[in-house]
């Protein structure tokens, strides 16, 4: 059939060209993570300030997310978060520059654990929504982004944060506003 692509059974992916002298390297990516539960658990048992000390002194792995985007930079205070990323290729959507899915994870991240910053042991959180408003591209070029998640309003079931994708130079790129639900025990 004329104009169709062939997909590969097991990945529902379409086969990886054969190397065409002409044509670009393929890249290749690894990356390593540790057990997402034994964050979950050890986080648990501590506030938002505990468990953002003891992740950033390196007693708590970072979760899974963190590793599969290549985000870093982890700076925190009660209310608010900042996560840096450094565009890369494998972040790229067909276009030529880094994927809005990208942005949006950076910027729930950080509306989530500024929210997170600001919770007991034992209370927890979850997005509800998210609205991202993406005002200009990113590419390898732009060089390293800031994510600044901060809460405008923590209630006793829900909660309300902003965030801010930056360049070093203070440029704005992205933002967002966030609402999640507050899970208390009973």
């Amino acid at each position: 059939m004329a104009g169709t692509q062939q997909f590969d059974q097991v990945s529902a992916r379409p086969p990886m060209a054969e190397a065409d002298p002409a044509a670009a390297p393929v890249r290749e990516r690894t990356h390593r993570w540790a057990d997402p539960q034994a964050t979950a658990g050890a986080a648990a048992g501590l506030s938002g300030m505990e468990f953002f000390t003891a992740l950033t002194e390196g007693r708590v792995a970072p979760p899974p997310i963190m590793a599969t985007l290549d985000f870093d930079g982890l700076r925190f205070e009660e209310g608010r978060v900042e996560f840096r990323l450094t565009p890369e290729e494998f972040h790229y959507n067909t276009i030529g520059s880094v994927h809005g899915g990208v942005f949006a994870t950076l910027l729930d991240s950080a509306c989530g654990c500024a929210v997170h910053t600001r919770l007991p042991a034992g209370v927890f959180y979850t997005s509800l929504d998210l609205s991202v408003k993406f005002l200009r591209p990113v590419s390898v070029a732009t060089g390293p982004v800031t994510a600044i998640g901060t809460v405008t309003h923590l209630g006793r079931r829900t909660a309300l944060a902003e965030g801010r994708l930056v360049d070093s130079a203070g440029r704005l790129y992205a933002t967002a506003s966030s609402s999640c639900l507050v899970i208390r025990p009973e």
